[in-house]
């Protein structure tokens, strides 16, 4: 069996999925939000933290953190969204 073509539609799912969470990079227009991010972007912005991290790592257009916030829900909805995805909510699905 030939295994090429095994190979270009694993490299081409790994592409179509580093484009797709590419498209979740941190970021919003501010005239659209004159009060500011609040909660819910807090908590989008916390679970795409990975994916934004690296990608700023790249580029000085995207950060990881939206600075024109409306304060304590914007930290909040934040640290929310980065520990449902990388604390004590996922260690507690690993136990035996």
């Amino acid at each position: 069996m030939n295994k090429r073509p095994a190979a270009l539609s694993v490299a081409g799912l790994i592409l179509l999925v580093l484009l797709t969470l590419s498209a979740c990079a941190a970021g919003a227009n501010p005239a659209q939000m004159p009060e500011g991010a609040g909660f819910w972007l807090g908590l989008w912005h916390g679970i795409i933290l990975p994916v934004t991290f690296i990608i700023s790592l790249f580029t000085d257009s995207v950060s990881i953190y939206e600075v024109d916030n409306n304060g304590n829900w914007y930290d909040f909805g934040f640290v929310l969204g980065l520990a449902l995805f990388s604390g004590p909510f996922m260690a507690a699905g690993r136990r035996s």
